[in-house]
């Protein structure tokens, strides 16, 4: 019998490809693509809970925290008490917009370059990804 190719090892390879690009092209922004993500959700969502920020993301809540320290210690976000003494809220600082406006320019040429590459099959793309969202062991 011939084997069939992984999936998931081809989309974890195509998921480091893309992020790889999507990092040079944010590199002039001092931000990687997974730390302007962070930033965009935070800039839509803020204040926000990091729990509830988790949940938005898809990340665990321990994950998210470690991502989310060097930005808090670059002074892009601030992290403070919520109402509850275990709750942590997290808003965008002057910092983190200034970052987000000087990057936005570098992630859309990004995402040009993406779009040339995938020839018109971005909406086929994402609505495959979001059905592989939903996929549970």
């Amino acid at each position: 019998m011939k084997d069939q190719a992984c999936i998931c090892t081809h989309v974890r390879r195509g998921a480091r490809s893309l992020s790889a690009l999507y990092d040079e092209a944010l590199s002039p922004a001092h931000i990687n693509v997974a730390q302007f993500s962070l930033l965009r959700y935070v800039e839509r969502l803020a204040p926000i809970a990091v729990s509830d920020l988790a949940r938005a993301t898809g990340h665990e809540r321990s994950t998210l925290a470690r991502s989310l320290h060097p930005l808090a210690a670059d002074g892009r976000i601030l992290i403070r008490p919520g109402r509850d003494r275990r709750q942590r809220v997290v808003t965008l600082t002057p910092t983190g917009r200034v970052t987000l406006d000087t990057a936005l320019p570098y992630w859309r040429e990004a995402q040009r370059e993406v779009d040339t590459r995938l020839g018109g099959r971005q909406r086929q793309l994402l609505s495959l990804l979001a059905d592989l969202e939903g996929v549970t062991p």
